[in-house]
């Protein structure tokens, strides 16, 4: 697929693609080339009470139909997602970079997220409560919340959007997204096929532009009854403080900084092979990739050089062409980004082992890179890179290397190695996290809970736990007086 197939992006509202109402756009780059491939319109401030005003008519809608109803819907749309893989799949890569195989695997994850939601959402039981007068029924009831105004990053531009998305539409409510501008086509095309499974006008609706004006304006909103966001933790609080102004619903996916302890019991090979793959997936910028690498120090030096040959094994290049394995940095920002972490770990006196550098001088291509001897104050060891940077350190101990991992504010994903159940048991116990893989790479199943806990923000995007952000609950007394 070439990047003439790739599509200019409007605005949906009440079901319609739009353009802005004073026409601008703004360019949408290629990672691989850095070149413009199409143009995303971008919202003004009658664009946004459109969308607001539509939004607010489509949760009356909604709401008021039968919860089978809403899921028959999903479904639909979850097989026309999955029917159109083929096709969405190179528009991600054009417009985020990660090869094409991990592009279909998210699409067709998406539509698993759906189909799940979908079903979970015809459980959202409510209760018959025992009254102390027995003329008296008494029970509990489970509502939507409100129209939802959600706001998502450009590194999953579809299971970013999916898993909120489908927890709303799941418990009745509405959802208008504020979507990244930087890879705007895939997520267009994941609304199109709920648009196209018959979702009532207005149910769905997508935006961009600049994203503190429509967060602002969007956050405040009295239609807005419930808000969520995946994004960095600066930003997250921000947003956060916004919301309690309001009085608001709120669901926070922050930035982690993900540990993994490799026990000196461990399979140093399960280890190197499962950590490979999830440490350079979407070139690592993922939110719950693996970080910082504490590994016992009787293993360490195998460990680095398993890990190392898995990495040169790797093929950089466009993530269209066939072989790429990691695909070019999503924009120019986090090559500089890059470039500065690599730096300080120079300063600071780690070891490259290998990696370590931009790869050629078009695109945004930089060497998966494995550092070894990171010192505690690198900032790679301290700030979340969201890049192919794998930095390992020593340890003597288990007890160590979970102090080592729960010294941060971060508290999103882990991982650890392990042959001992009684590791297993102490380190389920005592790592502050929201999230735990052992002895495998992450499995963010749907109908599992996916969030954080301390800077890394609050609330669950998978799991039953999902739903109940969308849901108010409202307690009924009746007196029969007859």
């Amino acid at each position: 697929m070439t990047t003439n197939a790739y599509r200019d992006t409007r605005l949906l509202i009440d079901n319609e693609w739009v353009d802005a109402a004073d026409g601008r756009t703004l360019d949408v780059l290629n990672p691989a080339t850095g070149k413009p491939i199409g143009r995303v319109a971008h919202a003004s401030r009658a664009d946004l009470d459109k969308a607001l005003a539509a939004t607010q008519r489509g949760f009356q809608a909604w709401r008021n139909t039968p919860a089978h109803e809403r899921a028959a819907i999903m479904r639909k749309a979850a097989g026309l997602v999955r029917e159109r893989a083929d096709a969405i799949a190179p528009l991600m890569t054009m417009e985020q970079g990660k090869p094409l195989a991990e592009a279909k695997v998210e699409v067709m994850s998406a539509a698993d997220i759906i189909e799940w939601f979908a079903d979970e959402g015809r459980r959202t039981y409510g209760r018959i409560v025992p009254a102390r007068n027995l003329a008296v029924r008494q029970m509990v009831l489970k509502e939507a919340v409100g129209p939802v105004a959600a706001f998502t990053p450009w590194n999953f531009p579809i299971n970013q959007v999916v898993r909120k998305l489908s927890a709303a539409l799941a418990t009745g409510c509405s959802f208008l997204v504020k979507a990244p501008e930087e890879t705007p086509a895939s997520p267009a095309a994941l609304l199109q096929a709920f648009v196209d499974a018959g979702l009532p006008a207005g149910v769905v609706g997508l935006v961009f532009g600049n994203p503190a004006e429509i967060s602002s304006y969007l956050i405040a909103h009295p239609v807005i009854r419930k808000v969520t966001f995946t994004g960095s933790t600066p930003v997250g609080k921000e947003l956060a403080a916004l919301v309690g102004q309001h009085m608001k619903r709120v669901t926070m996916e922050l930035g982690g900084h993900a540990p993994v302890i490799v026990a000196e019991d461990a399979d140093v090979d399960l280890a190197i092979k499962a950590l490979a793959g999830a440490k350079f997936r979407n070139a690592g910028q993922v939110c719950i990739s693996p970080t910082r690498f504490l590994v016992h120090n009787h293993i360490k030096e195998r460990f680095i050089d398993g890990f190392a040959a898995r990495v040169q094994g790797l093929k950089v290049g466009d993530g269209l062409a066939d072989g790429t394995t990691l695909g070019p940095l999503a924009n120019a920002r986090r090559i500089s980004a890059m470039t500065k972490v690599m730096e300080d770990a120079r300063q600071k006196g780690a070891r490259i082992v290998t990696g370590g550098e931009r790869v050629g001088s078009e695109g945004n291509f930089f060497a998966p890179t494995l550092l070894a001897d990171v010192p505690l104050d690198a900032d790679v060891f301290n700030n979340e890179p969201f890049g192919p940077v794998a930095a390992v350190r020593g340890v003597d101990s288990l007890e160590e290397a979970i102090a080592e991992a729960n010294r941060l504010p971060f508290g999103l994903a882990s991982y650890a190695f392990t042959r001992s159940l009684s590791n297993a048991h102490k380190l389920s116990q005592d790592l502050e996290v929201g999230m735990l893989w052992v002895n495998q790479p992450a499995a963010p199943w749907p109908e599992m809970p996916f969030g954080g806990v301390k800077d890394s923000g609050y609330g669950s995007e998978g799991g039953p736990e999902a739903l109940e952000p969308y849901l108010v609950t409202k307690s009924v007394a009746i007196l029969n007086a007859d």
